[in-house]
């Protein structure tokens, strides 16, 4: 009765501190399907014309690579790979400002309906 001991440990490990089972945030196919656009000729080129350098894919390739590896085998090094990547991945989107800046309050004359013959300063 050995074997049906060893679901119950391997379940043990997936388990977070929370006793919720963990899941990459990700399915694999979409870290394949963001390392097939990010070497697309299309993506490539528009990269090129923004940044003045070729995108780099490699991490959406290892990403893929440690999500199967955790898929088939529950390695824990690939765990906390995929994990350390989509932190850093999201403290990246973070740095950047936002464009806007959000309003507190709206408008004294919001309610007030729009003259489009007034002309506009300029």
């Amino acid at each position: 009765m050995p074997t049906a001991v060893k679901p119950q440990e391997e379940e043990e490990e997936m388990e977070n501190n929370d006793g919720v089972l963990w899941r990459p945030p990700r399915s694999c196919s979409e870290y394949w399907s963001e390392f097939k656009h990010c070497k697309s000729l299309r993506n490539r080129f528009q990269h090129y014309y923004a940044h003045g350098t070729s995108p780099s894919c490699q991490q959406w390739k290892e990403d893929y690579d440690m999500c199967t590896t955790w898929e088939k085998c529950k390695d824990q090094g690939a765990k906390e790979a995929l994990r350390s990547s989509e932190r850093s991945r999201l403290a990246e989107q973070k740095k950047f400002t936002p464009v806007w800046e959000l309003r507190r309050v709206p408008p004294k004359d919001w309610h007030m309906p729009l003259n489009h013959e007034r002309p506009q300063d300029s």
